[in-house]
């Protein structure tokens, strides 16, 4: 009976199956619900268990920077436990009803936060070490190790994902609707930031700012899919016929194992692996190779099917 219980406890806490990765669902999911139910027994609000994420999440990083195996296991275990508080604070949100704007904005700060960090050791780790396959010249890695960090995190990682976290919330409103997703725009941002005072919001307004900038650069991204949305606002508001939603739901759920790939999972494994075999530099690699690869692929098709639904709707108003 409590196995059940379980089973439908953590099924209530997802998002929703369309958007759980296997890992997520068989492991972190499981774990990130019985740290739920222990902080909701003490009352813990899900920021709290968010900033304790970070402290986790940087921590990693840190040992991250020691090449020896100690340390590394250190961090990989560190940095799996600030990945199952950041599925709990989720999890603890959605169960206890505490959703806050400020709460998402501060779970997308924390993965920033450990992500600078492991960039960080990365870069002291490996600058005064010598390049890969050296031939005996003798060459450091030195100031490249920063600027491929820099690369690798700020115009890779970054955008990769930007726009998987956007396109799972697009999936999610035509699943769920809009109580059911995140899907934020950048107009709506910038009208908060400027009607609110600074007077005693200073944080909160700088929160909202630089959540506009995200918001404006998911747009950006996103030109086809906003001409569909456009007219999909303007002829249905959030009342969307069921068919048209579960047309693009069927359309959109085979890029969400995609959107999965370039959050997390896949990206800490290589991390771990890289670092396991002394070679950390091959993380950045494939960041910059492989999840890039990944994301013009997934683009590509959100655009092309957004393009194909922007179309028919506006044939159907001549």
């Amino acid at each position: 009976m409590n196995q059940e219980a379980n089973k439908r406890g953590i099924a209530a806490s997802l998002k929703s199956q369309d958007t759980e990765e296997f890992l997520d669902i068989y492991f972190n999911r499981p774990i990130g619900y019985a740290w739920a139910m222990f902080f909701e027994k003490l009352n813990v609000h899900p920021n709290v268990v968010t900033i304790l994420s970070i402290f986790l999440g940087v921590t990693a990083g840190i040992m991250f920077y020691y090449p020896d195996l100690k340390h590394t296991w250190i961090g990989i275990f560190l940095l799996v436990w600030a990945n199952h508080y950041d599925s709990c604070d989720g999890q603890l949100a959605r169960l206890t009803g505490k959703k806050t704007r400020w709460g998402r904005m501060l779970d997308g700060f924390a993965g920033d936060l450990w992500f600078t960090a492991i960039y960080i050791a990365i870069a002291l780790r490996l600058m005064n070490q010598p390049l890969p396959f050296d031939i005996g010249s003798g060459m450091l890695w030195g100031v490249w190790i920063w600027i491929l960090c820099i690369i690798s995190g700020m115009f890779f990682h970054s955008k990769q994902s930007t726009l998987a976290d956007y396109y799972r919330n697009i999936h999610l409103y035509f699943l769920k609707g809009k109580d059911g997703s995140e899907l934020d725009n950048f107009k709506q941002q910038r009208e908060l930031f400027h009607n609110l005072p600074w007077k005693k919001n200073f944080w909160w307004k700088v929160f909202l700012y630089f959540y506009g900038n995200y918001t404006r650069n998911q747009e950006k991204m996103t030109p086809n899919f906003q001409k569909f949305y456009t007219v999909v606002r303007r002829k249905y508001g959030d009342h969307i016929p069921q068919d048209l939603r579960d047309e693009f739901r069927k359309e959109s759920l085979p890029l969400m194992k995609y959107a999965n790939i370039l959050t997390f999972n896949t990206r800490a494994i290589v991390l771990y692996v890289s670092l396991l075999i002394g070679a950390p530099w091959l993380f950045l690699v494939f960041e910059i190779i492989v999840m890039t690869l990944l994301f013009l692929y997934m683009w590509h098709r959100h655009e092309t099917l957004s393009l194909r639904f922007y179309q028919k709707l506006k044939s159907s108003e001549e």
